[in-house]
């Protein structure tokens, strides 16, 4: 009886010893974390919404994790590229991710292969933020408002287009839903990102746009572009004299972009801890707060599962959107 009591003491301790030793590693690990630059992957081109957002939280992260935070732009495939990428990276937390609505809630609907699983592949940091897409339009265009342009729309069928960063970007499934509930047919055409697919806009080679608005307001401020609409329920404080889309002709119509950091699946949790830790701090920050708030963006800072539970509610809302419309990438 001793002998088996004894025995039993040494596979408890063996077991003990075999947890601290597997521990100790990360708990090192996460002390030390980070010793090295951190690199955030977005899977749109510079000068996009994604790309700006990026930009602000890794300046701020910079700061706070003493490390440089570097922003690597991997644009096509409606962020499918990119978050293959990111997907594939040692999961060490020195590579994040900038998902967004695209890339985690609707490309799984729209493409009939993805290259990673938005749930599997990665792990929730945090939502960053909350943003207005904005109908914008080319000012030498005949239409100044919604009424105007669901009707020259009607009246010249096919003829319209929309610019988006990608197909199955929050800006692609905001115009697809538009044409739904105006009952328009407006051709979608898609870009490796928003900045090129502005610029096509403000040129004329396109005709509107539902452009995530930090990507887009500037160039409304400069009379670069005509702004007919948000996408939101409400105004937005930035451009209060816009209306709503549901205010301007279509009843019910709602869209939002979101935007989150994500670590690639299996990076440690004491790691994940701190990562999610840092955003929260810097999302919190008032110069961080206003410039975010000056692209027409609402910051968050969330707890990794209730981005999670965020993000499958949204999953089943734009799957809707997309069975619908019938909008495919394929």
């Amino acid at each position: 009886m001793k002998s088996i009591q004894a025995s039993r003491r040494q596979i408890v301790l063996a077991g003990l010893a075999l947890a601290a030793s597997v521990a100790a590693p990360l708990d090192a690990a996460a002390q030390a974390y980070p010793n090295k630059p951190i690199t955030i992957v977005v899977p749109f081109a510079a000068g996009g919404t994604t790309d700006i957002l990026a930009r602000v939280v890794g300046q701020a992260l910079t700061k706070e994790l003493g490390q440089p935070v570097i922003i690597d732009n991997r644009a096509g495939a409606g962020g499918n590229i990119g978050g293959a990428l990111a997907a594939k990276a040692a999961p060490d937390g020195y590579t994040l991710f900038m998902g967004t609505v695209g890339t985690h809630a609707i490309n799984q609907s729209l493409y009939k292969k993805m290259p990673f699983d938005p749930i599997k592949d990665f792990v929730p940091l945090t939502r960053v933020a909350m943003v207005p897409n904005l109908l914008v339009a080319n000012p030498g265009k005949p239409y100044k408002n919604v009424k105007e342009l669901i009707a020259y729309a009607k009246a010249n069928p096919g003829k319209v287009n929309f610019g988006s960063s990608g197909s199955g970007s929050s800006i692609h499934l905001s115009g697809e839903l538009f044409n739904a509930m105006a009952k328009v047919d407006m051709v979608h055409v898609p870009y490796k990102g928003s900045a090129p697919a502005v610029s096509d806009l403000i040129g004329g080679q396109i005709d509107v746009m539902f452009d995530n608005m930090p990507s887009a307001i500037q160039h409304v401020r400069a009379g670069k572009l005509r702004a007919l609409a948000v996408t939101t329920a409400k105004r937005s404080p930035e451009l209060p004299d816009v209306p709503t889309i549901a205010e301007a002709g279509v009843p019910g119509y709602e869209a939002t972009s979101w935007f989150g950091m994500f670590a690639p699946a299996g990076t440690p949790a004491p790691v994940l801890a701190k990562l999610n830790g840092a955003l929260v701090k810097v999302l919190a920050e008032p110069e961080v707060k206003k410039k975010l708030a000056e692209q027409g963006a609402e910051p968050y800072g969330e707890k990794p599962e209730q981005f999670a539970e965020f993000i499958r509610k949204e999953t089943a809302k734009w799957s809707k959107v997309v069975k619908d419309s019938g909008a495919t990438a394929d």
